[in-house]
């Protein structure tokens, strides 16, 4: 199977976690790849729409797995502008993550993912698999291993 993970991660917290993602998925014998979202604009405190320098194509992969940041509660602004523009993704299995500072799963984290379900509903996709990192947890390294795990196994 080839899998995608196509992440945007400002800090490199969401990025590290992709790539644990990745090698699980090689350790199962699937192709993986990892491909960034860039913004033109990295300032998170801009109030103009987001426009993107660099929006993957997920239509290459059988399995795309999509990570971001938390930002302000929800889901951060360039991840949501580069999913809300993405074309039909049905068919494919998805799966979605995020980070978070913050140690409970309600301080952003859920809302972020239930954003992420209803945009992978909206291009005709299911999400099979979903996580949450709490980078601030005495568990973090638990939580990226589970993550890695499970999702290393979304593509068959």
């Amino acid at each position: 199977m080839n899998v995608g993970i196509i992440v945007f991660s400002r800090t490199g917290n969401t990025l590290s976690v992709a790539e644990r993602v990745r090698d699980a998925c090689l350790a199962r014998g699937h192709a993986a790849a990892i491909e960034r979202v860039l913004p033109e604009n990295e300032d998170p405190r801009a109030r103009q729409p987001v426009r993107l320098k660099g929006a993957p194509d997920p239509s290459r992969f059988d399995c795309v797995i999509f990570a971001g940041p938390v930002e302000a509660f929800s889901l951060s602004p360039v991840i949501k502008a580069y999913m809300q523009k993405l074309p039909a993704i049905a068919g494919k299995r998805v799966g979605c993550f995020v980070t978070q500072q913050f140690p409970k799963p309600w301080l952003g984290g859920n809302h972020a993912i239930r954003q992420m379900r209803a945009l992978c509903a909206s291009k005709g996709a299911e999400v099979l698999e979903t996580g949450i990192v709490h980078w601030g947890s005495k568990s973090r390294e638990e939580q990226i291993a589970g993550i890695a795990s499970r999702f290393g196994a979304i593509g068959g």
